[in-house]
């Protein structure tokens, strides 16, 4: 999954979902907040030496076998894990799916879209560099979740070369900026529980780095975990797995390791399938390979169940592909050895550029995840 965040806009008080224009109805709204960045896939088994930037949107991944699962982790490991204080995710209430529902309240497609999206909690991107704002806007959001008891889930997406020179031309200047803002960031987190995940692809791409400034950045994130924590101890912090499609579980805990996600100090484990379609089963599989590979004591994994309601497409259609559907509902409690969470990271209706201007809210595609 390359990271190209395309249409990259100031966020305001909240991330949420832009409007583009859809049939059937007006699915306009105020664009003044960000909508979750554009991830493509890479193909699912990667040449020795892959360029993340050559993958095209006609690029047919390779099919791979279904992994097994492998075993839990052991029940002394999970037991050092602090239980969650809520099973309850927060739902900011600014985003761009509830500015549709609330200026399109006579269109046939609101019921829908509001009890199966809108009513549902999404994570917030903090996906602009803006150090002067950004601690306010994080407490905007932290604070609303402590009122109501519940948890709010934050994707910081600020790292420099996000995408390795892709479509969102995003992020820091440089690492030491990066630094300065996740300082910035990490300040508006509050004392409540909160989920925090960190800079989808950073490295699970890392690859497309040279050696030396790869080790930048790990370092980088793992200084970035740390600071989170000790902002607020409370806090969980995950590390990009990337897929199931993408790198070998080996390989992946490999570059965590590096990048601090099997220590404590930084790390509560790994997500995966951000933006993606891969299927629940698929991700656990796959998740509880990386975590034994990474071997860190008691680390547990968080899966963006989003768009994956169908699973990945066969062809490896990555744009708004035909006949997906939601996942399975947002939640702290799976039911599953190592896996914290369902998360809804990226925000459903959100177009990848096909059916609507990429990173846009837009109805008509909403409504098909949704029905």
């Amino acid at each position: 999954m390359v990271a190209a965040a395309s249409v990259v806009v100031a966020i305001g008080t909240a991330a949420g979902l832009l409007s583009a224009a859809g049939d059937g109805g007006s699915d306009a709204a105020r664009p003044e907040v960000t909508g979750t960045p554009r991830l493509h896939p890479l193909p699912a088994v990667p040449s020795a030496s892959p360029s993340p930037t050559s993958a095209s949107p006609s690029a047919t991944p390779a099919k791979k076998p279904r992994a097994k699962a492998s075993p839990s982790p052991s029940p002394t490991a999970r037991e050092r894990r602090a239980a969650p204080a809520s099973t309850r995710l927060y739902r900011h209430p600014e985003s761009r799916v509830l500015d549709w529902v609330r200026a399109n309240p006579d269109d046939p497609r609101r019921a829908v879209i509001e009890s199966r999206i809108g009513a549902q909690p999404a994570a917030v991107w903090f996906a602009d560099y803006s150090p002067d704002t950004v601690t306010a806007r994080v407490r905007s959001v932290t604070s609303g979740g402590a009122a109501r008891g519940r948890v709010p889930v934050l994707v910081p997406y600020a790292i420099p070369d996000r995408d390795c020179g892709g479509h969102s031309q995003g992020g820091a200047p440089d690492l030491d900026a990066y630094d300065r803002w996740i300082d910035r960031f990490a300040a508006g987190l509050g004392s409540g529980e909160v989920v925090v995940v960190l800079e989808p692809d950073s490295v699970a791409q890392a690859e497309c780095l040279s050696a030396g400034a790869r080790a930048d950045r790990f370092a980088s994130l793992a200084r970035a975990g740390r600071v989170v924590k000790q902002a607020n101890p409370r806090a969980r912090v995950y590390f990009d797995a990337g897929h199931s499609g993408w790198h070998p579980p080996a390989r992946q805990a490999t570059w965590l390791r590096q990048a601090g996600a099997a220590s404590a100090a930084s790390s509560d484990g790994i997500f995966s399938n951000v933006s993606n379609f891969h299927s629940t089963a698929d991700e656990i599989a796959y998740d509880r390979r990386v975590l034994d590979a990474l071997g860190g004591s008691g680390l547990g994994a968080v899966i963006d169940t989003s768009r994956n309601g169908a699973g990945a497409p066969a062809d490896g259609e990555w744009c708004d592909p035909a006949g997906r559907k939601l996942g399975r509902a947002p939640t702290l409690d799976t039911g599953e050895a190592g896996i914290d969470a369902y998360l809804w990271v990226k925000l459903p209706g959100e177009s990848d550029g096909c059916r609507g201007t990429p990173g846009t809210f837009t109805a008509s595609y909403a409504y098909d995840l949704a029905r």
